[in-house]
């Protein structure tokens, strides 16, 4: 398994270690000229549980597959927030953010992976 995949793996179990949402996976490999290969879309339904979604994320990405975010950004109000892993950018929002910017729509030539939710 690549390095992309493990952390990707390992930030998809970070969101669902802390009742992430509707995670979305958007392969841009096939796509020229993005600025990564992967997106990690997510939400939480509050800005605490998007901060402890970020938080479990660098943990998770850190102890498994040995990576830290080189910015995060977002995380003072809690509605959008970025984190920069070179290969893979994760979003985590609240519904209303994620609903508004869309971001699937506009990668809509990736190939999107749903990631079914953990009840």
């Amino acid at each position: 398994m690549n390095d992309s995949k493990i952390l990707i793996e390992k930030i998809t179990e970070g969101i669902q270690d802390k009742k992430g949402k509707n995670i979305v996976i958007a392969d841009l490999t096939s796509i020229d000229d993005t600025i990564c290969k992967y997106f990690i879309i997510c939400q939480g339904n509050s800005p605490s549980q998007v901060g402890a979604i970020v938080d479990s994320i660098k943990e998770k990405a850190r102890e498994g597959a040995n990576s830290r975010p080189s910015a995060v950004d977002g995380q003072r109000n809690g509605e959008w927030v970025a984190m920069d892993y070179a290969d893979v950018l994760v979003h985590v929002f609240q519904p209303e953010a994620r609903q508004f910017y869309n971001l699937e729509h506009l990668w809509a030539d990736a190939k999107l992976i749903t990631i079914p939710d953990i009840d």
